[in-house]
């Protein structure tokens, strides 16, 4: 999947999710799945409840964690594709 910088995500409405200690759990509910995300992945998915592109979400977690930044870009693409590919993130653009 290509995700470019201006590409839009926002979480799918065919769920509910819960905090959990250091995490959160999603329930898919069309196929009755649960994921798992943990607390990085509870942000970034905090942060996809409103439409935002990939370069705002890459901008605000830069500041809110010490990391390398194409490190970060990288492994954001990752669970976006991850969320999509399971149906739990709307993406276009």
């Amino acid at each position: 999947m290509h995700l470019s910088e201006e590409t839009r995500i926002v979480s799918s409405q065919q769920h509910v999710w819960c905090n959990l200690d250091g995490g959160a759990a999603i329930l898919d509910l069309k196929s009755g799945i649960y994921y798992g995300l943990d607390l990085v992945g509870v942000r970034i998915w905090n942060l996809v409840q409103w439409p935002r592109t990939l370069s705002e979400l890459r901008d605000i977690l830069i500041i809110e964690y010490d990391v390398d930044a194409v490190r970060l870009e990288s492994d954001i693409r990752d669970l976006l594709s991850e969320l999509a590919d399971n149906q739990l993130v709307e993406i276009s653009g």
